[in-house]
């Protein structure tokens, strides 16, 4: 099922001339609304009336969420408060907040594209969703509820925490659907295995759709093998509209942008340059649609390339690939460049250990060290000193090969690294705290 056909499946031409409507739209309608915006139009010698392409667009410098955060809460809005509807914001655990606001029509644009990912991840109004990300101030519960519920689908408030619970609503209440993070599902599935419950059998589950933070293929692997379940990623921030931006579609070759609403490009993060079509670096998001936070080139950090490409499932959108990673959460040790989800990778590649893990970074006089603690999956292990070194062995020739430096590796108990039912937070970086 389609549920946009006319735009989803519409020629690039027809894509191409409806993108530049709109943001020339869209840019008559921020410089009138925003300073802040206005400003930076002006300083570049951008007149929303001379605007006669997109490519006008790389004449704008970029947008950060330190520009939100020097404009908190409101300053960046471009309608009275009077027309939000809805306030969302980030943890601020680096700092002030970023706070985003939604008019009536932001809130019906939003549902709308949730309906849209669902529709390309295969569910249908005779789902029942079960969604385990927190309610509150973050973008990920409200905007699938309300998407989901738009298409006619049940959906279960669930919220995160209180796993044996969920497990027993998930059975009680026949979900079909869960939506979560990619931790937290390979969490609920631990928690299922302990209770006893069955995938496949004591479940209904047939779907999942997951977002909130990067995944590898590896982990969309351990996902669909632990609840038997097909697995789809979405993609979206708050700054932008929160979930929506792109998801997949059950053929699982990419992310399918809504490009009606939103511009992307790729740029190198390093000279802020924009990439040709399929290389890769960092997203650049501009919004055409938006009334209550317009954004013109967001610098999302995170890492992706873009493909326009015809898809088999028939859609025509642009697709980007799985985030490789955020341009900000990258390590670099002893000079070299490395993603968390390169260590990922590596690890649930192997059948010997489990997918929870620890990054930790130390320094030892001028020398970064990487040390990386992973459960292994058979406690038993742990008694053979012999087998507990070939693994140890195998674990570290595989990282060097993955990410050209040594790392030394930490084999620990079953059920004794941290567990997370929001975003997985990995990486403990202790060299600041040792200089």
């Amino acid at each position: 099922m389609i549920w946009n056909p006319q735009v989803e499946c519409a020629s690039r031409k027809e894509i191409a001339a409806l993108q530049l409507e709109r943001f020339k739209a869209s840019m008559a309608y921020t410089y009138e609304n925003v300073p802040f915006y206005r400003q930076r139009m002006d300083a570049a010698g951008l007149k929303p009336e001379k605007i006669t392409s997109i490519k006008d667009l790389e004449r704008m410098p970029f947008t950060t969420k330190d520009d939100l955060r020097d404009h908190y809460p409101y300053g960046l809005f471009a309608v009275p408060m009077k027309k939000i509807v809805r306030i969302h914001a980030s943890s601020g655990t680096t700092g002030r907040p970023t706070v985003v606001g939604y008019t009536k029509n932001d809130i019906k644009m939003w549902a709308e594209l949730i309906s849209r990912i669902a529709c390309q991840a295969g569910a249908t109004d005779e789902d029942i969703a079960q969604i385990a990300f927190g309610y509150g101030l973050f973008t990920g519960a409200f905007g699938l509820h309300y998407g989901l519920e738009n298409m006619g689908v049940t959906v279960i408030p669930m919220s995160s925490g209180n796993t044996e619970r969920q497990i027993k609503i998930m059975q009680d209440f026949g979900s079909t659907m869960l939506i979560s993070t990619p931790a937290y599902a390979l969490y609920m599935a631990e928690v299922a295995r302990q209770m006893g419950v069955r995938p496949g059998i004591d479940v209904k589950l047939r779907l999942g759709m997951f977002g909130g933070e990067g995944s590898t293929e590896q982990m969309r692997s351990e996902i669909m093998k632990s609840w038997k379940i097909f697995a789809t990623e979405n993609y979206g921030l708050s700054e932008i509209i929160g979930p929506g931006v792109s998801g997949e579609c059950t053929a699982l070759c990419g992310m399918h942008l809504a490009e009606d609403h939103f511009i992307a490009e790729i740029i190198n993060p390093e000279t802020g340059k924009v990439l040709p079509l399929g290389e890769t670096g960092e997203l650049v998001l501009t919004t055409i649609t938006k009334e209550g936070l317009p954004m013109i080139r967001y610098r999302t950090k995170d890492i992706t390339y873009l493909s326009d490409e015809p898809c088999a499932c028939g859609r025509t959108s642009m697709r980007m690939a799985k985030v490789q990673g955020r341009s900000d959460d990258m390590l670099i040790i002893r000079g070299v460049n490395v993603f968390p989800s390169q260590i990922e990778e590596v690890l649930l590649a192997m059948e010997e250990v489990g997918p929870h893990y620890e990054i930790i970074l130390t320094r030892q006089g001028y020398m970064d060290r990487l040390e990386v603690r992973v459960e292994v999956l058979d406690a038993a292990l742990l008694d053979s000193f012999a087998a507990l070194e070939k693994l140890q062995n195998k674990i570290h020739t595989n990282l060097r090969a993955m990410l050209s430096i040594d790392a030394k590796v930490t084999l620990v108990e079953p059920n004794t690294l941290r567990r997370f039912e929001g975003k997985a937070k990995r990486v403990i970086d202790m060299r600041d705290a040792q200089n």
